[in-house]
């Protein structure tokens, strides 16, 4: 242990020198809210699209990332949590939405089983700061989950040993790069799972998979680049299609069901209304983020519909991962946005068994 400690602070040394060889001069510690955190515009009405539980308290919350950007969350608590140090859970996604949809959703309904659990906004969109908005990253993005795990390890009611994460959608690929990253996530679970790398640069079902199509794909981006900041803005690559295609596949009829209904809508979800910047895509082609995730050692579930056309996202990612402690549940008869709010799909009660198992048994 010495010897690693050894090397890595040689590493950094070697680092720190290059930049100037300045030691840090000691801090007074500072409260984060008063130095480090934008002030945020958030809404004080129950605004979700799940209709809130009367077993759970909810208030607004706020943290940071590394980099500076002041993420919003709804945080939920079982009522008689009072004094009790807790086991937690940060929750984000799908790609594309807010809180107030999926993520809430799965947020609450494990609060109701005795979790502090965190439901949060991606930087960059929804409530949450960071300019400009509407961006994705696969660097930022994964640190969002990394920072709400900052976040509930220095609360008090929080036990910062039982700290696990869940991701739905694209953000189940970025909760696997986080638990490859993150030591301190004891366990994860990924939901209807997109590989957002994967599909960017290889296109659905890896159609797209050879260099001439990313060459082609990189080549649109780059000129969208510079029309944008020629323009001074930054061209939105639309949420949902509105109106539905007669000949749209299945998976598209599926996300409009979801998205573009009262079912799922919400004003400030990014697939229900303008989308993505369109240059988000760019740097998904090149970073891998699942390059890592065979050395998890901690506790991951991946649970996918049997119906859904992004399955092969989970069942080519389990094969990578290693130990007991990995499994990898596909539900019947489910589609992909089956799992984003149908309790009759949803395996609620086997994704809280294994949180169960990894943070609260040992």
């Amino acid at each position: 242990m010495n010897l690693t400690i050894k090397k890595a602070g040689t590493v950094l040394g070697a680092a720190l020198c290059l930049a100037g060889c300045a030691s840090p001069a000691p801090q007074t510690p500072k409260n984060p809210q008063d130095t480090m955190e934008e002030k945020l515009n958030l809404t004080d009405q129950w605004d979700k699209v799940f209709p809130q539980s009367d077993r759970v308290n909810h208030t607004k919350v706020t943290f940071h990332n590394r980099y500076g950007i002041t993420l919003a969350a709804d945080l939920y608590m079982p009522k008689d949590a009072q004094g009790k140090k807790l086991p937690a859970i940060a929750v984000s996604g799908p790609f594309g939405a807010v809180k107030e949809q999926v993520s809430g959703l799965y947020a609450q309904q494990l609060a109701e089983q005795g979790y502090l659990t965190l439901a949060f906004d991606p930087s960059f969109t929804g409530e949450s700061g960071g300019t400009p908005r509407n961006v994705a990253s696969p660097d930022i993005n994964t640190e969002d989950f990394c920072a709400a795990v900052d976040y509930l390890s220095t609360r008090d009611d929080v036990d910062p040993e039982r700290i696990g994460i869940l991701g739905v959608c694209g953000w189940g690929g970025f909760a696997l790069n986080a638990a490859a990253i993150d030591t301190r996530i004891k366990a994860t679970v990924a939901a209807t799972m997109y590989d957002m790398s994967r599909v960017t640069a290889n296109g659905y079902f890896d159609a797209d998979d050879n260099p001439d199509a990313r060459y082609a794909l990189r080549s649109l981006l780059n000129a969208q680049r510079t029309e944008d900041y020629r323009e001074g803005t930054y061209a939105l690559a639309g949420g949902v299609v509105d109106p539905l295609p007669e000949d749209a596949p299945q998976f598209v009829k599926d996300y409009y069901a979801y998205y573009k209904t009262k079912r799922g809508y919400h004003p400030r979800s990014l697939n229900s209304n303008a989308g993505w910047n369109v240059t988000s895509s760019l740097s998904f082609i090149n970073m891998p983020i699942l390059t890592y995730i065979g050395e998890i050692r901690s506790a991951v579930l991946l649970v996918h519909g049997e119906k859904a056309h992004s399955l092969y996202f989970s069942q080519d990612a389990f094969k990578r991962l290693q130990g007991e402690n990995k499994e990898l549940l596909i539900v019947p008869g489910a589609n992909h946005t089956d799992l984003y709010d149908n309790r009759d799909k949803i395996p609620f009660e086997a994704i809280e068994r294994f949180f169960d198992r990894y943070l609260c048994e040992n």
